[in-house]
């Protein structure tokens, strides 16, 4: 998932440097939501796995 994060922010620098700044911002918007959720799995992946290993 975090790959996913790193290939729409190329490709929103990509299209920024030529001008295409709709497809920058849409790019950088799906990068964003991607990385959001990418952070909440994790968080849930940690204390989920702290949780288990204290029972």
């Amino acid at each position: 998932m975090l790959n996913a994060t790193v290939v729409f922010l190329i490709i929103a620098m990509i299209a920024a440097l030529l001008g295409f700044t709709g497809i920058a911002a849409s790019a950088a918007g799906l990068a964003k939501l991607v990385f959001g959720v990418f952070l909440a799995l994790a968080i849930a992946t940690f204390i989920l796995g702290h949780l288990r290993r204290d029972s």
